[in-house]
């Protein structure tokens, strides 16, 4: 008995003296980014999951072997004793032959999914994208999202250049926009906002097409865009750009980025100077004279292997000046007066706090402060005002081999009021909502998941919002899934939201006490096939059908005095159509090709119920080819079908051409070479931009681009 007590003793003895605690570190052997997520475990018991950087903290003992699993990769057995004098292990997860896209969807769905089965359908740019998009147009993310098939930009101003997104037919006040998962740009504050987003300083952008109010609350009707910032990794990071245009735009741009044991970091710093330009010769600016200056600097705390702490800060300052070209060049005169300038100054804070606990489960504390300033000075008026946005929710994920639960509080407003200026009909105005939610997700087998949420909003003066979504997606074999989904959602009356018409500030009157809110309902139903034969050679097809009707719709109209004033209309909105895209690789080549077909109807009128400036179809596609190591061409086309002017007019169709190429100078040089609108398509081709006088013009909505065919020169410097 002693002699077995004795042995059992120096056995423990041993296998404490020979344990040690490793660090993993898992990347995807396809792209090198990290894997959020991925389930480290040792007999099928699950010990930890590695956090946004794709690391994991665990203590072994020697000679032990881990197995290391994540969603749409293939499994990877650890044995220590391949490395006997290492304390971090990298581990490179091969994506799964079955899965055509292992892009792993984070924060607009607040779960860790594969983005092609997921029940609700989102879209992603990836940071390839954001990369070329930097050395495309590296003062704005607007043009490579308006590539999205069933998504349109929109320019509202010709003379400052605002813009908008639209979701399948729906104006842009129903579009939701999000930073990291926090919303910074609503109402006032939304003026100028994705704007002034750089590409360089993103991971990705996640979209999401119809309902997505359970997750995010008001505001989501007809879709959602969320902005996913850069994280830092082990190497370090560093990328510099020039860039300059044949339109008189020059950019310079920084980001630099490194993870230490405890503390990590990411910076971007960017500025953009624009001279105003006359495209079409008529003595308005058809591009403003911008000046532009963007820091964003994060700081990342790990203070062990299952916590993160993130705090960020941004600052944008913005001076846009536009109108007749004389009184730009200072040279006004009593005849030449009309411009308009905006000064934006926006201060973001940001801190989320990220708890990993055993397998896949998370306790998430995040929250956001925003202070927006926007001074406009027309020939007419000056107006001065801000608005402060806030933002604070606790949330937690717990991730069964079958269950899946999502859920959490939040509190939400915002702040307005004019600071100086002339007088305007709205000086004030508040919003406040407290707001829970609770989603579900089973999966009955490796091929079905139901997911379904409900968020109860209680706004402090429209009272509360009960908001259901269900939605479901089925692996029907190896090349076809299905997905279908229903969603509510509502939008609180808001007279400083974007409207198609670029109405002037102080026109504007307050929300009547008999307005009620916009409440919606948005279905989808879609197939999929995906397909892939040799070693590079795959294709992936989605076809969607959507339907959105918006109950309450809150009308703006201009009344004869110039004032503009909003009502609830009697009957409802409803947008429905299809879009169909295809992603194709064959032999180095890449195809993204879509078609959009949308009917906008607001079925309150009795005549020309069409949604204005909203085309019926859409078609757009790009070819890429890249040889490695030294250069990538691509071309980039969209045609636009007709659309209807207010006054019931039809625009005519036309067709946008571009094209790029990257060419490697060195490894870490680059030389891009960009032209957008080879064809130089412009409105101002087919009718003018303006009507009355010089002195008193009146812009006319606009359909087409008005700034002509560009060309622009980038280098790219890479650490």
């Amino acid at each position: 008995m002693k002699k077995i007590i004795l042995s059992a003793f120096f056995y423990f003895s041993v296998t404490l003296v020979f344990a040690q605690e490793i660090k993993i570190q898992v990347t995807n052997a396809a792209t090198g980014l990290p894997v959020n997520g991925a389930t480290i475990s040792k007999n099928n018991k699950s010990y930890t999951a590695t956090d946004s950087m794709g690391i994991a903290m665990i203590s072994i003992s020697a000679n032990s072997e881990v197995e290391i699993s994540a969603v749409g990769f293939q499994a990877f057995v650890l044995k220590t004793k391949d490395y006997p004098s290492s304390s971090l292990y990298t581990v490179k997860l091969t994506p799964a032959e079955s899965e055509m896209e292992d892009v792993i969807i984070v924060a607009s769905t607040r779960s860790n999914q594969n983005i092609e089965n997921a029940p609700i359908k989102i879209e992603i740019l990836d940071a390839e994208e954001m990369q070329e998009e930097s050395a495309v147009k590296p003062a704005s993310v607007l043009g490579i999202i308006g590539d999205i098939s069933g998504v349109q930009v929109q320019q509202v101003s010709a003379v400052s250049g605002n813009s908008n997104v639209r979701i399948q037919g729906l104006d842009g006040r129903y579009t939701q926009i999000l930073r990291d998962g926090l919303p910074l740009y609503e109402s006032f504050s939304g003026g100028f906002g994705l704007m002034s987003i750089p590409p360089l300083d993103l991971k990705q952008v996640e979209l999401i097409k119809g309902s997505a109010s359970t997750l995010y609350g008001a505001g989501a009707i007809g879709g959602l865009v969320n902005l996913i910032s850069k994280k830092p990794t082990a190497e370090q990071e560093g990328i510099f750009t020039i860039n300059q245009t044949t339109l008189k735009e020059s950019n310079i741009n920084a980001f630099l980025s490194k993870k230490y044991k405890k503390f990590g970091y990411t910076f971007y710093a960017g500025a953009t100077n624009q001279s105003a330009v006359d495209v079409n010769k008529d003595g308005f600016s058809d591009v403003s004279r911008t000046k532009s200056f963007v820091v964003h600097p994060r700081l990342f705390f790990y203070p062990d292997n299952k916590t993160t702490i993130t705090a960020g800060f941004t600052s944008t300052n913005d001076s846009r000046l536009g109108g007749d070209m004389k009184v730009i060049e200072n040279k006004s005169d009593s005849v030449h007066q009309f411009f308009e300038k905006n000064k934006i100054i926006r201060n973001s804070a940001e801190l989320l706090a990220e708890r990993n606990f055993s397998g896949k489960n998370k306790f998430v504390l995040k929250g956001s402060v925003s202070d927006f300033k926007r001074d406009i000075t027309t020939h007419e008026y000056n107006f001065n005002a801000g608005q402060l946005d806030y933002f604070s929710e606790a949330s937690i994920l717990i991730n069964q081999k079958k269950h899946n639960w999502v859920g959490g509080v939040n509190f939400s407003g915002n702040q307005f009021k004019q600071i100086s200026g002339d007088s305007a009909y709205i000086n004030k105005v508040s919003n406040n909502t407290v707001g829970a939610f609770l989603q579900y997700g089973y999966k009955f087998k490796s091929n079905t998941t139901l997911e379904m949420g409900l968020r109860n909003d209680y706004h402090m003066k429209y009272g509360n919002f009960v908001l259901p979504r269900v939605s479901f997606f089925h692996q029907l074999n190896s090349k076809w899934g299905t997905r279908a989904g229903f969603g509510a959602g509502y939008k609180i009356p808001d007279a400083l939201a974007p409207q198609i018409n670029d109405y002037a500030i102080t026109k504007l009157l307050p929300i009547g006490t008999d307005v009620k809110p916009e409440r919606s309902y948005g279905y989808n139903a879609e197939v999929n096939y995906k397909t892939k034969w040799g070693e590079e050679n795959s294709i992936f097809i989605n076809h969607a059908f959507f339907l959105t009707q918006l109950n309450n719709p809150v009308i703006a109209t201009e009344q004869s005095n110039g004032t503009v004033s909003f009502a609830n209309a009697s009957k409802p909105i409803i947008t429905k159509g299809f879009d169909t895209y295809i992603k194709l690789n064959v032999e180095g080549w890449e195809l993204y090709a879509g078609y959009t077909y949308t009917i906008a109807e607001r079925k309150y009128l009795a005549d020309n119920q069409f949604v204005p400036l909203t085309p019926k179809f859409r078609m757009s596609y790009m070819l890429t080819r890249e040889w490695e190591g030294k250069a990538r061409f691509c071309v980039e086309s969209s045609f636009n079908g007709y659309q209807y002017r207010q006054d019931y007019t039809k625009t005519p169709s036309y067709l946008f051409l571009a094209s790029m190429i990257d060419y490697t100078i060195a490894k870490q040089c680059h030389l891009i070479l960009n032209c957008e609108n080879i064809l130089d398509y412009r409105q101002s081709k087919k009718e003018s931009l303006y009507t009355g006088t010089i002195s008193n013009p009146q812009f006319n909505a606009l359909w087409a681009p008005i700034d002509g065919r560009v060309v622009n020169l980038c280098l790219r410097l890479s650490l």
